[in-house]
């Protein structure tokens, strides 16, 4: 709420209570938002018919039944004689057969079994089946993968756009899956949300032009009468509305802004989306001015649906409705009624599904809205050839990682790279160079590829899930080889004979969504890589810093110290289009020049505000460029000393920094509540895996010599059977019998003397992994604080892992 200008108006405005002060400021006036209209394509005089007459015949709980939607992690097509589901999805972590590295014939053969499982229930409706696919399928195994949205919006390119997503469209559809959740329409206002790296630009108007673009690259041109293609997709509109500005950049969290911003700010994408098509929208995790975006009636219906004339299916996301006042994953009514037609629900479907079809038979949610929404799930099913006796097909995996894809991914790698400093011209490499390519990210396929790759997070992606692709140490080394001249790879910089130039590749570990939202914009390089550069500068080795991130990013001493510097985004699995920019060629010119442009102001300090930035929207050099670069500011005007945290490793359910959250296997992750909103992050092993909590080494010896114990206040809500291992730098144990004391579903607290992990070998002189769980296939744990502190208690150690 905006302050009062006048202490006049400050009393004016005490009158008001404080819910119809909120309610007035959540409640939108379509009058003053964009028309638009679904085209009229969308919507035949047949078809029409052909869905009132289906819905004639439904019966309640056949069409209550359609508008639950639930993951294959927590449903199978057997659960289909008993609930006449809509849709399926598969989540981050959701892989066919508990399998994330499964085959597209394995995909194509899931989504099969549910589709025919679906077509067996009394009304006949078959399912309609989603996935996240948000740079290229990311789920698949030698999909092709393009950079993330931050690094398309960078190259400002709308044809190369439409050409990704149809690409894009070809592939998910060879697996055998018609429903994609993408494009992400958000305008990233904070770029300490985790999810910055899934938005084009800070600009509204680029943004725009690309809703268009990769709707229509997914679906096609809708054409009247005929379904899409067999090679197309249903598109997603997401996250209606304002995902991208929330206070602080919280993800999930709430705009706290007047109706005039969110329009210009955050509602340009969805006209263009719209008129171009778009069959589905996604309704947002997040709320404006306190009222969830999955309950706000005034944004779904009267925006949404009347005014810009929307006429697809609004899908929430994951548990959203889960979120709105008075709700609870299984029980929302509310949502339904604000103009929600699918609920996103993985694993509350069952108890949904029986609280819906109560609601709608005791008249809290009218019969009218429930075949509205079933209508528009029709809608959609029809368009994407799923109803009828023809039926659409997909599933030709010929075109999954295509050459034809892989040159265009190329292609897109190379113009998404944005080059902020090159002294001395020292870029392109010359021919016949002795280069060291270093660093973290040098051969490491998951920090080029991010999120969203392979796994929710993409932090255990390998350059074996992508043999057609190359890290960026292999496509520099062979293009400077070509030219005459050779490579060393050493993440740590190691070398035999002086380079003539050292590549150094680093940047920020994979995340996604919440899991990267930070305090500030700092990037903390690691000692080794402080070490690392200023070594090679000693030495009058030039450096250029090719820079991984999700989000600009406050690099004030690393843009100082290197020659020439990089932002290089999150570029995918194809290195080679790197290299056709970095690296000269026969001729002594690089293949591509530099042509990207930073879609996000830079910043020139560690704070959030963009005010005064390095380097604005739009900046970028190319090799014709000669502005000489203006030392950078190097203080990040906030108290970082506050992030040196040595004691909390995971805070209220939150993963604190300096430390992030790595998953090595099939362990699933989600923000729950334990005893307030979102306190907690339960942990579900789908395999036998383990998650790590990792950052930098830091020296724990003097809390071992004091006494001081690991606490961990948490709840187990399914026990296993089997070894559940705790290690602590190194050092095991196992929980097995802490495990089978618990009672299930109540919260505990557990203390364990960090000399027990000292006396199974753990090192605290330099700590880099103060957690690390494994645990076989079942176990699910709500963990609210993990911490070490003192204690007077006599604790005793549980047994040693064998």
């Amino acid at each position: 709420m905006p302050r009062p200008k006048s202490m006049a108006a400050f009393a004016l405005l005490s009158l008001i209570s404080a819910p119809a002060l909120m309610a007035a400021e959540s409640t939108a006036n379509p009058a003053a938002w964009p028309s638009a209209a679904s085209p009229a394509q969308m919507r035949d005089a047949k078809v029409e018919a052909e869905i009132d007459a289906l819905i004639a015949r439904m019966t309640d709980a056949q069409k209550v039944g359609q508008l639950i939607q639930a993951d294959i992690s927590a449903v199978k097509p057997s659960d289909f004689s008993r609930y006449p589901l809509g849709s399926v999805l598969a989540g981050g972590n959701s892989g066919p057969y508990g399998n994330e590295r499964a085959s597209a014939a394995k995909w194509a053969k899931l989504v099969a079994q549910f589709r025919n499982a679906s077509r067996k229930t009394g009304a006949a409706i078959p399912i309609l089946f989603g996935v996240d696919a948000v740079h290229g399928h990311s789920n698949l195994p030698n999909a092709t993968i393009f950079p993330h949205n931050i690094g398309l919006g960078a190259a400002r390119d709308v044809d190369l756009l439409q050409r990704i997503g149809t690409a894009t469209a070809a592939e998910i559809s060879g697996s055998g899956i018609e429903w994609t959740f993408a494009p992400t329409l958000a305008v990233p206002q904070d770029l300490r949300w985790g999810r910055t790296y899934e938005g084009y630009s800070s600009d509204p108007a680029l943004v725009a032009q690309y809703a268009k673009a990769m709707t229509i690259g997914l679906q096609g041109t809708l054409v009247a009468g005929q379904p899409l293609a067999a090679q197309n997709v249903a598109a997603t509109a997401k996250h209606f509305l304002a995902d991208g500005g929330t206070a602080d950049g919280r993800d999930q969290g709430d705009a706290q802004i007047g109706e005039a911003e969110l329009i210009a700010k955050h509602a340009q994408g969805y006209p263009a989306a719209i008129d171009a098509g778009a069959l589905t929208v996604m309704a947002s995790f997040s709320s404006w001015n306190g009222i969830k975006h999955h309950g706000n009636r005034s944004l779904l219906t009267d925006v949404l649906k009347e005014r810009m004339g929307f006429s697809g299916l609004v899908v929430g996301d994951w548990n959203g409705h889960g979120q709105v006042a008075g709700c609870s994953p299984t029980d929302c009514p509310d949502a339904i009624n604000a103009g929600l037609d699918l609920f996103m629900a993985p694993d509350s479907w069952r108890g949904l599904y029986k609280n819906t079809l109560k609601a709608a038979r005791d008249g809290r949610i009218p019969m009218s809205r429930i075949d509205d929404a079933v209508r528009r799930i029709l809608r959609v099913k029809f368009k994407l050839g799923l109803m009828g006796d023809t039926l659409t097909k997909r599933g030709d995996t010929s075109m999954i990682g295509s050459a034809a894809h892989l040159e265009l991914a190329r292609e897109a790698v190379s113009k998404s790279l944005v080059l902020l400093k090159n002294d001395n011209a020292i870029l392109p490499v010359r021919n016949g160079s002795r280069v060291l390519i270093a660093g973290s990210g040098a051969d490491n396929m998951a920090m080029q590829a991010g999120g969203w790759t392979i796994s929710w997070q993409g932090t255990d992606t390998k350059a074996a899930d992508f043999t057609n692709g190359q890290t960026i140490g292999r496509a520099l080394s062979e293009a400077i080889a070509s030219g005459g001249g050779s490579a060393t790879i050493s993440a740590p910089g190691v070398f035999d004979t002086k380079p003539d130039v050292a590549v150094i590749v680093l940047g920020e570990k994979p995340y996604a969504e919440f899991e990267g939202d930070v305090p500030d914009l700092a990037y903390r390089t690691s000692a080794n890589e402080q070490a690392l550069i200023a070594r090679l500068k000693s030495q009058n080795i030039p450096v250029v810093v090719l820079f991984l991130s999700g989000r600009p990013m406050f690099t004030g001493k690393l843009l100082n110290q290197a020659d020439a510097f990089v932002a290089a985004w999150l570029p995918g699995t194809q290195g080679r289009g790197i290299a056709d920019v970095l690296i000269a060629g026969p001729n002594g010119k690089s293949p591509r020049d530099f042509t990207g442009r930073l879609p996000f102001a830079w910043p020139d300090d560690a704070r959030a505000s963009l005010e005064k930035p390095l380097f604005p929207v739009g900046y970028g050099l190319d090799y014709s460029s000669t502005a000489k670069f203006v030392p950078a500011n190097e203080d990040p005007r906030v108290d970082l000393s506050m992030m040196s945290q040595t004691t909390n490793y995971i805070l209220r359910g939150k993963i604190p920094a300096p430390w992030h959250l790595d998953i090595n296997g099939s362990v699933s992750t989600r923000a729950v509540d334990l005893t307030a909103q979102e306190d907690a992050r339960q942990f579900t092993w789908n395999a036998k895996s383990e998650f790590a909590i990792n950052g930098p080494a830091i020296n724990l010896s003097s809390q071992l010599a004091k006494g001081w114990v690991l606490a961990i206040d948490w709840r187990i809500d399914t026990q296993v059977k089997g070894p559940v291992i705790l290690s602590v730098s190194g050092g095991s144990l196992n929980l097995q019998g802490i495990i089978t004391a618990s009672t299930p579903g109540t919260r505990i607290q557990t203390r364990i003397p960090l000399r027990c992990f000292a006396d199974a070998g753990a090192k605290f002189a330099s700590v880099g992994s103060p957690i690390r769980m494994q645990a076989p296939k079942g176990l699910v744990a709500t963990i609210r604080t993990v911490h070490i502190e003192e204690t007077k208690e006599s604790v005793t150690c549980p047994g040693k892992a064998r």
